[in-house]
């Protein structure tokens, strides 16, 4: 008998420990949106796309990171090394950034393949 309702229970936190991980991991990418005030103003930011240089967009997502992480409740634990985000750039284009260093002024990478232009985002 108490096999029995230990293995219904071993069963029950099993799904639940799933659901949890599951979840936490769906919400691991930041999605920032450049239009907002606090990121539109920023130097690096006003006039990129995905259009521009890498070098560039590389600064803007640094930048953007840079504030992100200030603004937050965890400064040093939000966005550290090996996190991606997405960034939405003012023109409505989108690509997703990995932090190489989060010291550095170029310390974010575009990932490869994941830059959407306006004109695509909009279909």
């Amino acid at each position: 008998m108490n096999y029995r309702r230990f293995l219904h229970g071993a069963k029950f936190w099993f799904w639940v420990a799933l659901f949890v991980a599951y979840s936490a991991g769906a919400v691991g990418l930041v999605l920032i949106d450049t239009y907002d005030d606090r990121y539109r103003n920023l130097s690096k930011v006003k006039l990129t796309s995905v259009k521009v240089q890498e070098d560039v967009r590389r600064a803007g997502a640094s930048q953007v990171a840079a504030v992100y992480r200030a603004q937050s409740g965890m400064p040093f634990a939000s966005l550290p090394a090996g996190s991606t985000f997405q960034v939405v750039w003012p023109d409505g284009s989108t690509e997703t950034m990995v932090i190489v260093d989060p010291t550095s002024t170029l310390g974010v990478a575009p990932v490869k393949d994941t830059q959407v232009t306006a004109a695509d985002a909009a279909r």
